[in-house]
């Protein structure tokens, strides 16, 4: 068996500056609030509510977990909760140049984000049973991420 996927949509979510809680018992807390973006497919347009968020735990070993939570407003007016869960790490110097905010290739790290949805009864009611995959890159005001559906 193997998994097949059919992209799903592309995303860029805008990102305040993190909020940090340094040296917690497991690691870096960093929070950051999402404060708009665009998602655009074949199936689903819309852009991101501010106020939704990205919050990551910077474990000892330099891996970022990440844990999403974000409100899409499609374009004819539905309201639809994104809930992600991913994991990003690379080389140290890579991942100290993404934290300063330079541009790095995407090639050189791993950013990968698994997630679910919530959406009302009728035309998008299909997303709340699918489960989509993407790989992301990280700028100094967001992320883009190409999600796909796993069939």
């Amino acid at each position: 068996m193997k998994i097949e996927t059919r992209p799903l949509f592309r995303m860029r979510a805008d990102v305040a500056p993190p909020q940090v809680t340094p040296e917690g018992p497991y690691g870096e807390r960093r929070f950051m609030v999402v404060t708009g973006g665009s998602v655009v497919g074949e199936r689903i347009n819309g852009e991101f509510l501010s106020g939704g968020s990205d919050c990551q735990l910077i474990r000892p070993d330099g891996v970022a977990e990440l844990d999403v939570r974000v409100v899409i407003k499609t374009d004819d007016g539905a309201h639809i909760l994104m809930k992600g869960l991913g994991m990003r790490h690379g080389p140290p110097e890579v991942i100290a140049k993404l934290f300063t905010g330079e541009i790095v290739d995407p090639a050189t790290y791993y950013f990968r984000e698994s997630v679910m949805f919530e959406a009302p009864p009728g035309k998008y009611e299909w997303m709340n049973k699918i489960i989509g995959i993407g790989t992301g890159a990280r700028d100094k005001d967001g992320v883009k991420i190409d999600m796909f559906e796993v069939l």
